[in-house]
């Protein structure tokens, strides 16, 4: 495994992640698009147990379209979307690809909430795309 590190813009909150992703998703959903700030944010799901973080972040509650609670993780100093824990997803963690130093050999293999994607955006060749959750 090539190790992967990553962390926010102003350095406050730094990670390693000690695996490879089980999952790279792309989801479409309107609150990763809000929390991001783009059109989708793509996440690596990795056990918390195989996660590292130095720096604290601050946390936001939201809820996903289940009803149960998404914690969204971010630095509190320059706003970086960090990672969520999902309670539909017990001991995972989904890490923004976007905050890797190097995203080398990642390719999305799953779109979810593809009704929401803007229709501007293309199909990822490869990937396989749920309208809601995956299945």
């Amino acid at each position: 495994m090539t190790e992967r590190v990553g962390g926010c813009l102003c350095g406050a909150v730094r990670y390693r992640l000690l695996c490879e992703p089980l999952a790279t998703a792309v989801c479409h959903c309107t609150h990763c698009q809000k929390q991001s700030g783009g059109v989708f944010s793509t996440n690596l799901v990795i056990p918390e147990a195989q996660y590292e973080q130095a720096g604290e972040t601050k946390v936001y509650a939201d809820s996903g379209d289940s009803g149960q609670a998404v914690l969204r993780h971010f630095c509190g100093a320059c706003g970086s979307p960090i990672l969520s824990k999902a309670a539909i997803i017990p001991g995972m963690v989904l890490v923004k690809a976007g905050t890797l130093d190097d995203m080398s050999g990642l390719a999305p293999a799953v779109e979810v909430y593809t009704d929401h994607a803007a229709a501007w955006v293309a199909p990822i060749a490869g990937a396989q795309r749920f309208a809601q959750g995956s299945a």
